[in-house]
C-alpha cells in the first residue's frame, strides 16, 4: 500500500536518519556556537548542500543535522545550559491554493530541514524546545510542522490574545526598545527574552513584498498579535486599538515623515513607486523591525536555501533547487549577503539603509561583509564574487512598466553613500 502523508510522519524521524549520521555525538553539559563564528559576529557564512530534489526528504533531514553537528559543539560549561529552553522561530508559513501541495513547500522554512536542526539539538542534550508563531494558527500543519513539534515533544504557543492578556502580560514578555522610531515596548510569546532561553533563527530565503523575508523579517513573526501588524502603514501607527497607545512613541509620526522626506530627497530608487506595499509602507516596516531588531539576540540565525523561492512569498512563486544554507551571528549582515545572492542590490531596499543610519550596521554595503564558505566544518574566505547568485524575482515597490516580479538590482553608488 502506497504510504501518504500522515503514515509517513507517524513512521518517526529515526526511519528518516541515513545510515552513516546515525551515531550521536555524546552530549555534555552545554552547548555552543562553533569558536570562529563567535569570534566574527559581522560575518556571514554559507554552506553548500547536496540534496538531490526537494523531494528528497532523507538529504534535506541530512542537511540540518550536519549543520547541527559543525555550528553547534558540546562543551563542559562557558556554553548554554543544555538544560535552557530553547526557542526555534522557522519561517511557518504556509499556504493552500489550487495549485498542488508541492509546489507550495517554498513558502517556508523545509520541514524536513527544521527537524533535522531539531535532531542535531536533542543529540546535544536539549530537551526544552519552544516553537514560536504569531500568524494563521491554522495552516501550521500544511507542511508538518505541528507533526514533527508533537513527535518531539516541543511546546507550542497559542497566538491568540485578547486585550486583557496585555493588561495582565498572559503568556508573553515585554521588552523596551533601547533607541525607538516606532515602537516604545514589545511584546513578544512567552519564554522570548526570560533568562533560561535561547534563540534559533531559521528562515527561508525567499522573495516577498519587502524584497525578500530572510532572517530579520522571520523574527517579527515572534511579536504578540496586533503589534505583529509591521507591514499595514499608517493604520498600525497613528490608527492602533487604544490599548497599543501607550507603547507606540509619541513622535513616531513626525520622525518617520522626516525620514521618508530625508530619503526621497537624497534620490533613493523606488521612491516614486505607486505600488499598494507603497514607498511608506515600507519606510514604516522598516522602522518596526529595527525597533524590534534592538529586543531580541538570537544565538544564531540561519536561512535555509536548499531551495529558494521566488514571487510574493505566499502562493506566487516558483522554488529553485539552490542547496545553499547561510547563517551568523548578526541578522542584518547576513540578509545583505542574502539579498545579494537572491539578485538584488541592498542599497535599494530600505530596511538596510536605515537600519545604517540608525546605528544598528556598520556598513550595508555587501563589499564590506566578510563572507566565508563553510566547508565540512571549516570556513574559507570567499569573496563575494566567487558566490552563486539565484535571482529571486520580487513585487517590491514595482515601477511603473515594469513587470509585477522583479529584480531590484539598479545600480547603487555605496561610496556616495
Amino acid at each position: 500500500m502506497e504510504m501518504t502523508r500522515r503514515h509517513w510522519l507517524a513512521a518517526g524521524a529515526a526511519s528518516m536518519v541515513p545510515m552513516d549520521l546515525e551515531a550521536a555525538r555524546t552530549a555534555k553539559s552545554h552547548f555552543a556556537v562553533h569558536p570562529f563564528i563567535e569570534a566574527h559576529p559581522q560575518a556571514v557564512f554559507l554552506k553548500r548542500t547536496r540534496i538531490a530534489s526537494k523531494t528528497d526528504s532523507a538529504g534535506k533531514l541530512r542537511a540540518g543535522l550536519e549543520l547541527m553537528r559543525e555550528v553547534l559543539l558540546p562543551v563542559e560549561q562557558l556554553g548554554i545550559p543544555v538544560g535552557h529552553r530553547v526557542i526555534l522561530k522557522p519561517n511557518f508559513t504556509s499556504v493552500r491554493n489550487k495549485r498542488p501541495d508541492i509546489e507550495n513547500w517554498g513558502t517556508g522554512t523545509d520541514s524536513q530541514f527544521y527537524e533535522g536542526v531539531v535532531l542535531g539539538l536533542k543529540e546535544l542534550g536539549v530537551r526544552k524546545m519552544h516553537f514560536l508563531e504569531a500568524n494563521n494558527f491554522h495552516t501550521w500543519n500544511f507542511r508538518g510542522l505541528v507533526d514533527i513539534n508533537e513527535r518531539h515533544g516541543i511546546e507550542m504557543n497559542e497566538p491568540e490574545r485578547r486585550e486583557r492578556n496585555f493588561r495582565d502580560s498572559y503568556e508573553m514578555t515585554w521588552t523596551k526598545v533601547h533607541d525607538p522610531v516606532v515602537y516604545r515596548r514589545i511584546p513578544h510569546f512567552a519564554p522570548v527574552n526570560e533568562h533560561d532561553t535561547w534563540l534559533l533563527n531559521i528562515a527561508k530565503w525567499k522573495s516577498h513584498g519587502m524584497c525578500m523575508t530572510l532572517s530579520t523579517k522571520n523574527l517579527q513573526g515572534l511579536v504578540v498579535k496586533p503589534f505583529v501588524r509591521f507591514c499595514p502603514g499608517w493604520s498600525m501607527v497613528t490608527g492602533v486599538p487604544a490599548f497599543m497607545k501607550p507603547d507606540v512613541h509619541a513622535e513616531a509620526e513626525p520622525r518617520i515623515k522626516r525620514y521618508f522626506e530625508n530619503h526621497a530627497r537624497l534620490g533613493y530608487a523606488r521612491y516614486e513607486s505607486q505600488a499598494d506595499l507603497s514607498p511608506m509602507h515600507q519606510e514604516i516596516w522598516a522602522h518596526k523591525t529595527c525597533d524590534n531588531y534592538q529586543t531580541l539576540n538570537p544565538g544564531l540565525n540561519i536561512i535555509e536555501g536548499l531551495y529558494g523561492r521566488d514571487g510574493d512569498g505566499f502562493g506566487i512563486g516558483v522554488d529553485h533547487l539552490t542547496n545553499l544554507l547561510m547563517f551568523g551571528k548578526d541578522r542584518l549582515t547576513l540578509d545583505l549577503i542574502g539579498m545579494y545572492l537572491g539578485g538584488h542590490e541592498p542599497g535599494n531596499v530600505n530596511l538596510f539603509r536605515i537600519a545604517k543610519e540608525r546605528g544598528l550596521m556598520q556598513s550595508f554595503n555587501p563589499w564590506d561583509i566578510e563572507v566565508y564558505e563553510w566547508i565540512n566544518g571549516t570556513p574559507v574566505r570567499r569573496k563575494l564574487e566567487q558566490l552563486p547568485r539565484t535571482p529571486l524575482k520580487t513585487y517590491y515597490l514595482q515601477k511603473d512598466g515594469e513587470p509585477r516580479f522583479h529584480l531590484v538590482n539598479e545600480r547603487f553608488d555605496y561610496d556616495k553613500f
